[in-house]
């Protein structure tokens, strides 16, 4: 007698099938673009073309058969977990001493006016759900999904948005944060072809919108750099990356599972569920911290001989992080319930969260960069406001606009300001299992992110107020 699975069942090939129409619905978004010059000058990714693509295609194939197209678990599983990878693919990267002491200031200046601007969608968003709580009965901590879907991106506000939903009585708390996620690409794209237009009338920026970002230029030095392992040998280059990821990754698994048992042991008392309830949400920030243990346990061995090679390569590490991201980012909105969007509770404050969301953010970084980056504010602008309100592959693309060649110290700050934002914003990530417990500890929050957004202003505008400044440009 067998056992077990036919080779033909649905739930063999289950699988196979949503990634396959997950990249044809980004291949067929990618085809668009480079068919239609207008659509290529929206700037829109091709992997949030594709999630809205693959969205109204599981909208009509569920009315017409009134089953789903694609599993959402699935979907939600790839969201998660794409996020987490992609974090961990960008920490194992081999990042050079920054030896200019501007460089320097410049990502901490950068750390800071990330983390103020996720402190200032924070307390918009808690005003506006409170408020909204009042009028209309919606959940009242729904705007702390504003930073996470603007601020951070889909996995994020899904991580939260499933938390809330599931833990906090959040009705449809999922496709919210995702709702705001996809939103938030939309407004990257809208306000970067505003600020572009805004440049080109004062005549700093001549040329054409969507152009930028097509440019890439790859040698084979950045495949095969020098000390590193070579690219074919028992196991191949690629794989060994891969592998690398997923062990760093499935190291922060393993944590969470001894937070688990420690959680069930009853040690910690109440303590332990709250505990448990706050860090599995982090997975990508755990991924992160045991990709640089990992990392540095590597170069450990490496100074002391133990091995000779170097096995990192940034250049493929940076390839599984966009395939990470680009899976996440269709994944997340095609796993949107649009059902949801019957509901006033459900779609008033969403709105009111994506347009405050959208012009705050436009306006407080042109305040910011005009002041403290003023030597690259244009460059600084696009890439900090695309960041945050979609990616940062999504800054990269408008960055590409104004500095086709990464000349300016804008692309540097990208990837020097995490550390500092990890620090400076860990406060206002305690506080998002917070404020979900109870309208009292809603307005607790309020409070707190507000003064926490107060004091990231007085160290971002230090020189204003404790010394001198240089004159913008």
């Amino acid at each position: 007698m067998t056992t077990g699975i036919n080779l033909w069942d649905k739930e063999v090939w289950s699988f196979i099938v949503t990634l396959t129409l997950l990249f044809l619905a980004m291949m067929a978004a990618n085809t668009l673009r480079n068919m239609i010059p207008a659509l290529r000058r929206l700037m829109i990714p091709s992997s949030v073309l594709g999630g809205f693509l693959i969205l109204f295609v599981g909208y009509l194939y569920r009315e017409i058969t009134g089953n789903p197209l694609l599993p959402t678990t699935t979907l939600e599983m790839l969201t998660y977990h794409g996020l987490g990878l992609g974090f961990v693919a960008m920490s194992l990267r081999n990042t050079d001493l920054q030896k200019d002491r501007t460089m320097k200031t410049g990502g901490f200046d950068s750390g800071v006016t990330v983390v103020a601007t996720y402190l200032m969608q924070a307390a918009l968003g808690m005003v506006i759900s409170i408020v909204c709580y009042y009028a209309l009965g919606s959940f009242f901590a729904s705007g702390m999904l504003l930073p996470l879907g603007y601020g951070q991106g889909p996995g994020n506000a899904y991580t939260w948005g499933r938390t809330y939903e599931n833990s906090y009585g959040f009705v449809n708390g999922t496709s919210f944060g995702l709702t705001i996620a996809a939103m938030g690409f939309i407004a990257a794209s809208i306000g970067g072809i505003i600020y572009l237009n805004v440049l080109r009338k004062k005549g700093r920026f001549s040329g054409e919108i969507g152009s930028g970002c097509e440019s890439e230029h790859v040698t084979l030095n950045d495949v095969m750099g020098d000390g590193e392992i070579p690219l074919t040998e028992a196991m191949d280059k690629f794989t060994i990356q891969v592998s690398l990821v997923f062990l760093a990754y499935s190291m922060a698994y393993l944590f969470l599972l001894g937070v688990n048992a420690l959680a069930d042991s009853g040690v910690l008392g109440g303590f332990g569920n709250v505990l448990r309830t706050t860090l599995w949400p982090f997975n990508f920030l755990l991924g992160t911290i045991f990709a640089l243990l990992l990392k540095a346990l590597l170069n450990k061995l490496k100074k002391k001989g133990v091995i000779r090679r170097e096995y990192m390569n940034n250049f493929l590490q940076n390839r599984i992080a966009g395939f990470m991201f680009d899976i996440m980012v269709v994944a997340s909105i095609a796993a949107i319930d649009l059902s949801a969007f019957t509901h006033p509770n459900f779609v008033i404050p969403l709105v009111l969260l994506c347009l405050v969301g959208s012009a705050a953010t436009y306006l407080y970084l042109g305040i910011v960069c005009k002041r403290i980056f003023h030597l690259y504010r244009d460059e600084a602008f696009l890439s900090l406001y695309g960041m945050l309100t979609g990616t940062a592959s999504t800054g990269i693309i408008l960055l590409r606009e104004a500095d086709p060649k990464f000349e300016t110290q804008a692309a540097s700050n990208l990837v020097y300001h995490q550390p500092w934002a990890i620090l400076f914003g860990f406060p206002m990530l305690l506080l998002l299992s917070v404020a979900p417990v109870s309208i009292g500890k809603a307005w607790l929050t309020l409070g707190a992110v507000t003064l926490l957004f107060l004091t990231m202003n007085v160290i971002s505008f230090r020189t204003y107020i404790f010394g001198k400044h240089k004159k913008t440009r």
